[in-house]
């Protein structure tokens, strides 16, 4: 028997034999508020005024990319992502979720490695109730055994076994072919009703 169905039968066997399925959870763009802190940091260093709906169905690189190691920079300062701001009503959902489902945070922080330690802290600061043996640090997503994963970025749905929840972001608004949440009152109604 593989060691992860193994694992998989004793988590049940711990649920009173119930099979408890599990939700991926991806953490910039869905948990933390990563885009407007990369604008107001922008905008500072480049004298622009560039809003959110300039965004609309590109990420900033792609809208300016004749300055992409510049904003390359921004996510290389290991404080970067320390202080994002918490996304409306996630961790009430979260929290809500966690009693249901089996809960895992996976960040493709292997992209920005000095992201690490700000993410964890930001975890722990933010959603501590998770377990956090459950927050996956990773590159490629499709690592992840999981029935669902809500992310904002499509392409980790290509590889991943489960079911891909696309996550509204500015950059993927044009997006479609996916089972869509627009904010964390829809993933409430999705897995909650």
């Amino acid at each position: 028997m593989k060691l992860s169905i193994f694992l998989y039968i004793i988590k049940a066997e711990e649920n009173g034999g119930i099979m408890v399925k599990r939700i991926a959870i991806d953490m910039d763009e869905v948990m933390a508020d990563f885009v407007p802190k990369q604008l107001t940091v922008y905008n500072r260093d480049y004298n622009e005024n560039l809003t959110l709906e300039d965004l609309q169905g590109k990420k900033l690189r792609e809208l300016r990319p004749d300055i992409k190691d510049g904003l390359r920079k921004y996510l290389m300062d290991p404080t970067f992502f320390r202080d994002l701001e918490v996304m409306k009503d996630s961790q009430e959902v979260i929290r809500e979720l966690s009693e249901s489902f089996e809960i895992f945070i996976t960040t493709a922080a292997m992209e920005v490695p000095a992201s690490f330690t700000a993410k964890y802290e930001w975890l722990k600061e933010h959603f501590g109730f998770l377990n956090d043996m459950n927050f996956v640090f990773c590159g490629d997503k499709s690592i992840i055994r999981a029935d669902y994963l809500i992310d904002d970025n499509a392409r980790h749905f290509k590889t991943f076994m489960g079911q891909g929840i696309l996550y509204t972001a500015p950059h993927n608004i044009n997006l479609t072919g996916y089972v869509r949440v627009n904010n964390w009152q829809d993933v409430r109604k999705y897995f909650l009703g």
